[in-house]
């Protein structure tokens, strides 16, 4: 989720549920020891429960940027050993460290002992010529002994070579069943399933085989999906938000977020997909992508879309 899943995503999708961990977009160690940590780090105390997602090869260098991320309040550390882009593999990180369970294991010793909060995996099924059945047990009994808190599995293999990383998320075919398999083999071990999950009916099938289910771009497209998390996932006896409301409830922070020098379009590009499928959603993106792009835009272009949608949604009860 490299540059998606920034502080004002976070902020806004906990807006839809209070209870599902969130995850930064993959921080490379490198740039935690070197870079900006306020801006690569900095989050709001409403983002709680929210990990922090680090890529890296250097057990030094990571224990270091977790130690960074510990300190800065994250929940939890996680290593991406399933990135498959080019950027990922050109320094040694991501899903090509597949091949190389010894290293990952080695990083996960040097980031236990370096925190007192969780340090978790998140891998695929295998790479390339690998087979699954061998590269996936290979690396999640690797990391365990290392003393990893959990292992999330994209149920796809990533192929370095011939497919793009938007390929690589679409191409190779889904595989849940070799996770439920190695779910059941470590039955005391928390496994978690990613992948083309894209809605909660299905989240709740795959809850029946896994400890665990992550959602990504679907949550992303289709934020409202969240709305629900909190009520059909974790069983809270709420009312599922009113996507109206979320966001009514943003403008304050796109205001303060303005005069603190961050462009509306950072903001308001995360909540494009909120309204999908509803009346006014297509008035409601083109107001935040043509008008949030405005020099100088601010917290009026996320009023005058929610009135569109306010607008279209009077209009279709009066069709009715």
């Amino acid at each position: 989720m490299l540059d998606w899943t920034d502080r004002h995503c976070r902020f806004f999708h906990r807006k839809l549920t209070h209870r599902a961990l969130l995850y930064t977009e993959m921080v490379v160690a490198d740039a935690v020891l070197h870079g900006d940590r306020a801006k690569l780090l900095g989050f709001d105390a409403i983002e709680h429960p929210v990990a922090l997602q680090l890529g890296g090869s250097d057990p030094g260098k990571l224990a270091r940027a977790a130690r960074i991320g510990a300190e800065f309040g994250y929940d939890e550390i996680n290593l991406n050993v399933g990135c498959p882009s080019d950027r990922v593999q050109s320094g040694t990180f991501g899903a090509c460290l597949m091949r190389t369970p010894a290293v990952v294991a080695d990083c996960v010793a040097a980031m236990k002992a370096a925190v007192d909060i969780p340090v978790t995996v998140k891998c695929r099924i295998g790479v390339d010529e690998q087979d699954p059945e061998i590269a996936l047990d290979a690396l999640a009994d690797a990391v365990l002994a290392a003393g990893t808190d959990a292992l999330w599995v994209h149920a796809r293999k990533a192929w370095l070579e011939g497919l793009s990383p938007k390929e690589n998320r679409e191409i190779p075919p889904l595989d849940y069943d070799r996770v439920y398999r190695l779910k059941a083999r470590l039955p005391g071990v928390f496994v978690g399933l990613n992948g083309g999950i894209r809605t909660l009916d299905a989240a709740l099938d795959a809850l029946g085989h896994v400890a665990g289910v992550m959602v990504g771009r679907a949550a992303y497209q289709e934020p409202a999906l969240l709305a629900a998390v909190d009520r059909r996932i974790y069983g809270a006896a709420v009312q599922d938000p009113d996507p109206r409301a979320v966001a009514e409830s943003m403008i304050p922070y796109v205001e303060a977020e303005r005069r603190a020098g961050v462009p509306a379009a950072r903001i308001l590009k995360h909540m494009i997909g909120l309204f999908h499928g509803r009346p006014g959603a297509r008035r409601w993106r083109q107001i935040l992508t043509v008008e949030g792009a405005r020099h100088g835009a601010g917290a009026e272009v996320l009023r005058a879309a929610l009135d569109v949608v306010l607008a279209a949604e009077r209009q279709a009860e009066a069709a009715e």
